[in-house]
């Protein structure tokens, strides 16, 4: 009794803080007593034995499958041009055989047969044995000489057929079959053989707004000049200037040049035209042509 009475005299020694802080370790073990004694922990074993059990089963199977000669892995067919890193590693290949055919490809090069495919890896015969059933190259490489024959025989044998028109009897339907004009254009082209009547010269199309240097050497490809009976003439000597004006070549200031010529010369020559003063030089062969003497 002395000895209890003596520490519950210490006790009350204690400063207010110590006293709570001594309270508090008692109640801080009577907790963790109280949580031993009546937690459950049979779950967290029961899910110990399970994972133990998971994990015996696996190491089971994966033992299983090591024990197995028999067991291949399924390879699908390839094209062998297009093998990556893991394929080549799955096929058993090594590092530098894959890295040859990678390099080889890198030069835009494309391996067209089993012996092609040794020849760049340097693979061994026995694996070029395994793997090449299943190369499966594109039709065309199997086929490269038959389709060159055909592609010889039909393609060019048309080209061989393709007929040159003559361009003052083609139609629109006819301009528009060259690759660059359209309807406008060949509006334009059949407005413009109006005026003269007829072409006299496939050089007459530079004359004509819209086309390209590479659309004319296209239309002189596929038309020439054969018919030009129906071309409309001019008699450069009896002529008035509003006859002249009406030509497609003569503006008035020409038209008026020409006359002005022609009275104080007399009649004139196609040796005269390049001696009248605003006459197109570059043109005296095509518009000859359309005059008369």
């Amino acid at each position: 009794m002395e000895t209890n009475a003596s520490i519950i005299q210490s006790f009350l020694t204690y400063s207010k803080s110590q006293r709570i802080g001594v309270l508090l370790f008692f109640g801080i073990i009577i907790l963790v007593q109280g949580i031993y004694f009546f937690a459950d922990f049979t779950t967290i074993e029961t899910n110990d034995k399970e994972k133990s059990k998971w994990l015996a089963l696996q190491s089971s199977v994966d033992s299983l499958k090591l024990d197995d000669k028999n067991y291949k892995p399924t390879i699908y067919p390839f094209n062998p041009n297009f093998i990556t890193d893991f394929k080549g590693y799955k096929l058993g290949m090594s590092i530098e055989e894959i890295d040859r055919l990678l390099v080889y490809r890198k030069q835009n090069k494309f391996v067209n047969s089993a012996t092609e495919f040794q020849a760049v890896t340097k693979i061994s015969d026995s694996l070029l044995k395994a793997i090449s059933p299943y190369f499966k190259f594109p039709d065309w490489v199997n086929n490269k000489k038959s389709n060159f024959q055909t592609f010889a025989k039909n393609d060019f044998s048309k080209q061989e057929k393709i007929s040159v028109l003559d361009i003052n009897q083609a139609m629109k339907e006819d301009f528009m079959k060259v690759y660059g004009i359209g309807d406008k254009i060949s509006d334009r082209i059949l407005e413009q053989k109006e005026k003269y009547g007829a072409f006299v010269s496939m050089e007459q199309m530079n004359d004509i707004w819209g086309l390209s240097p590479e659309v004319i050497d296209k239309l002189k490809s596929s038309f020439v000049v054969k018919s030009t009976s129906n071309c409309k003439k001019i008699n450069i000597n009896n002529a008035s200037v509003k006859e002249l004006t009406q030509f497609p070549f003569f503006r008035y200031q020409l038209a008026k040049d020409i006359v002005v010529y022609r009275t104080m010369n007399g009649d004139i020559t196609i040796e005269d035209l390049s001696k009248i003063k605003g006459f197109p030089a570059e043109k005296i062969k095509i518009i000859a042509l359309y005059l008369e003497f």
